[in-house]
């Protein structure tokens, strides 16, 4: 009968693992918000192996993976096979232990790309091997040169439900020699990411490595639905330029969560566009939940918004994230010239651990696609919070660098304990920024910030909002 049937302790566990799953879907529904879909039907709810009606091997097509054989053509051709079964629920690739050698090759709807424990997708590192592509429309003519761009080493366009998944195997670039090139001048084109998807929906990222990215590493451009779950992001933290973790960029509906990202770079930097050309592109980035973190960024940050974010962001919320051993732990940056938006954004429990600077807001990051941009194109920084904020070592806690062309509005601290390695003054630095402090927080705030009992009732309103406190000496 049926208490028989569950008392089995396999049947039990999966009654109880089904139900702790639809209770954390139901609050990440209610936290996130209405209209916030990243469970839809091909979202990280479903298994990740096996859940193709067709499965392949890389080694049915050719693929060697030795580490020297160019195996490019066996995944050309696995993925057109896998093209071919769209509507029929699609196919899954499995690349199994080996060194694949590859150069950049595109990904087809309905696709899983599975990779074994000790698979590793190699770039190669020969330049003429990548393909060029037109320059992303919202960054006007280019990002690092003008015209044309390098493709990046796993690429999609215009695609739907979307699996890169595996045991832990890994994905790299191989970035080395273009970091070389880069720094000598000798690359004529922008380097590429190491996987970039554009124009898609329904993209998971999960159980896997990505390496020494040429470029920024993971680049979802203009996607909707994308999740990024347990996956690890190494690059080394000095001489590896711009490689960035994960760059959400004009993309909606994003979920990152448990994952462990150093790089040479911002570990997360979320763009929308660049000056006049992300003005018109016009696509924000919205709907974006980043939680269970660790990233370690020397270089940059842990979590950046900006400094291209014309096309807007808006709805971010970054919550239990350590970053340690880092340069900035999260900073907003923007300039004059980009226009857009950047409201909404929620930080909670958030660890600093030996960082030189916590909480950054910066508007002078003056560097423009051309100098075209419009003068006037003042963007609105308002509404943001910092709830949880705790650490130690950390030289300066926060540094709101407001101007009087772009003020910082309504931004709240509560609940902050930074432990600090610099005793002097200017530790909590301020201009052009209106906002408040409820209840006690340490270091003391600046005297622009209004104060507020734990209860939120006014003890101390300020008159100097405008007032500049800011020592970039420190």
């Amino acid at each position: 009968g049926f208490p028989a049937f569950l008392s089995s302790h396999k049947t039990l566990f999966i009654v109880l693992w089904i139900s702790a799953f639809g209770s954390v879907f139901l609050w990440q529904r209610d936290i996130v918000g209405a209209g916030f879909s990243v469970f839809g039907k091909a979202g990280p709810g479903r298994s990740m192996s096996g859940s193709r009606p067709f499965e392949f091997n890389i080694t049915d097509f050719g693929g060697v993976g030795d580490g020297v054989t160019d195996d490019t053509a066996a995944f050309e051709r696995a993925i057109s096979a896998i093209s071919k079964l769209g509507k029929r629920g699609g196919g899954q690739l499995n690349v199994p232990p080996g060194k694949w050698l590859t150069a950049p090759f595109n990904l087809t709807s309905h696709m899983t790309l599975f990779l074994g424990e000790d698979a590793e997708i190699l770039g190669i590192q020969d330049e003429k091997r990548w393909p060029l592509m037109p320059p992303l429309p919202s960054y006007g003519y280019g990002r690092e040169h003008r015209g044309p761009r390098y493709g990046s080493l796993i690429h999609g366009q215009n695609l739907e439900d979307v699996v890169i998944t595996g045991h832990n195997g890994s994905i790299n670039g191989q970035g080395q020699s273009w970091w070389t090139k880069y720094r000598q001048k000798l690359l004529n084109h922008t380097r590429g990411p190491l996987v970039q998807i554009m124009w898609s929906n329904d993209i998971v990222i999960s159980n896997i490595t990505l390496r020494d990215s040429p470029f920024w590493t993971f680049h979802p451009y203009d996607c909707k639905n994308v999740t990024v779950r347990n996956v690890t992001i190494l690059a080394p933290v000095f001489g590896a330029p711009n490689t960035d973790g994960i760059d959400p960029d004009s993309c909606e509906d994003v979920v990152i969560e448990d994952c462990y990202i150093s790089v040479g770079d911002d570990a997360i930097a979320i763009k929308s566009g660049w000056d006049q050309y992300g003005i018109v592109y016009g696509r924000p980035s919205r709907n974006i939940l980043i939680r269970n973190l660790i990233v370690r960024s020397m270089v940059s940050a842990g979590v950046s918004i900006g400094s291209e974010m014309s096309g807007g962001v808006s709805n971010v919320t970054v919550e239990n994230v350590t970053v340690w051993s880092s340069r900035r732990a999260v900073r907003i940056k923007t300039a004059v010239g980009r226009g857009g938006y950047v409201r909404h954004i929620t930080y909670r429990n958030l660890t600093f651990d030996d960082a030189q600077v916590g909480i950054v807001i910066k508007t002078d990051y003056n560097e423009h696609p051309d100098m075209d941009f419009d003068k006037n194109a003042f963007p609105i920084l308002e509404n943001i919070s910092f709830t949880g904020i705790h650490g130690q070592g950390v030289h300066v806690p926060v540094r709101i660098h407001g101007s009087k062309e772009i003020p910082v509005r309504n931004v709240t601290f509560r609940d902050m304990n930074v432990g600090i390695t610099y005793k002097k003054k200017h530790i909590f630095q301020c201009a052009f920024v209106q906002g408040r402090v409820i209840g006690t927080i340490f270091p003391a705030p600046c005297e622009n910030l209004d104060i507020y009992d734990e209860e939120e009732r006014p003890v101390k309103l300020s008159t100097a909002q405008n007032v500049t406190d800011i020592d970039y000496g420190v």
